[in-house]
């Protein structure tokens, strides 16, 4: 059912951005983000940018942010931190739900894999670029995950899928396929893992499933989504470090199963969690009034 919101629950301005701007927007952030993987080596003067760190981050963030600054505009930011105790309750609640569909799925393509071309899971055995970068640093590369998480989030859940917001139709639709967009920019995995990258995808495709709904449904929220990205990515880079895999394990898993008791009190008992019930859309069109008998 559907309810009107207002005050601090309310829906965040919808940007007045044309559609033409918008698409604009998302073709630069696409392809600021891949230009990394092609650039540096159709134009050899272009890795004195990209060879540095923070030549490489003005270009895959900078330039995506500037853009939409400019195309779009803040509205769809406005909302950041609003909601923070129901935008925890929603982001815990959908990551931890998304996070075992992913690997239900990745184990069902496992089984795929060893019946159809089980040679293509040794590809799974290479090294992780990113999680080599982090060698030379790996504790910096932990805190640093979280300042790429929010500024992802701001990006592409913000921008990217926060700009349909209030603009009719279901938020799934929008949430599908900026959640694609998310998981296909991360091109590395298919070079990296070649044949065996799409044991990959459907995790991030997943997790920016449920960075969505959370902003959706805590009325604009990045805060919580930003933590959650950034923990993702931050544990990952804790695992790679000698003799913290099991505490990174525990971490990650550890934030799974409280969301899963979330998700569970959510649904056998939304009462607990005040109003509105667990998954109640912020966004949508209140009830209309009863039709006089």
């Amino acid at each position: 059912m559907g309810r009107a919101v207002t005050g601090a629950g309310a829906a965040p301005p919808r940007s007045d951005a044309g559609l033409a701007r918008y698409l604009a927007g998302v073709a630069i952030t696409v392809v600021a983000v891949l230009s990394q993987y092609y650039v540096p080596y159709v134009w050899r003067a272009s890795r004195a940018v990209y060879g540095s760190f923070a030549g490489d981050l003005l270009v895959v963030y900078g330039v995506p942010i500037v853009a939409f600054a400019v195309l779009v505009g803040p509205a769809p930011l406005t909302a950041w931190r609003r909601r923070l105790g129901r935008a925890t309750w929603e982001g815990l609640a959908w990551y931890s739900a998304l996070f075992w569909l992913g690997l239900l799925l990745v184990l069902v393509l496992v089984i795929v894999y060893e019946i159809i071309d089980p040679a293509a899971l040794q590809f799974l055995s290479r090294s992780n670029p990113a999680l080599a970068q982090a060698k030379s640093d790996p504790w910096f590369f932990v805190g640093f995950s979280f300042v790429v998480g929010a500024v992802e989030e701001v990006i592409f859940r913000g921008w990217i899928f926060g700009y349909w917001n209030g603009r009719g139709g279901s938020w799934l639709v929008p949430a599908a396929w900026t959640s694609a967009v998310f998981a296909g920019v991360h091109l590395y995995y298919g070079f990296t893992y070649g044949p065996a990258a799409p044991l990959i995808y459907p995790t991030l495709f997943l997790a920016g499933f449920a960075f969505a709904a959370t902003y959706r449904l805590s009325g604009g929220n990045l805060v919580v989504p930003a933590l959650l990205h950034g923990q993702m990515d931050a544990t990952a880079f804790l695992g790679a470090i000698p003799g913290w895999g099991g505490i990174a394990l525990a971490l990650r898993y550890g934030l799974v199963l409280v969301g899963a008791a979330v998700a569970a009190v959510g649904y056998f008992a939304p009462e607990r969690l005040g109003t509105p019930p667990l998954g109640d859309d912020p966004f949508a069109e209140p009830d209309p009034p009863p039709a006089p008998s």
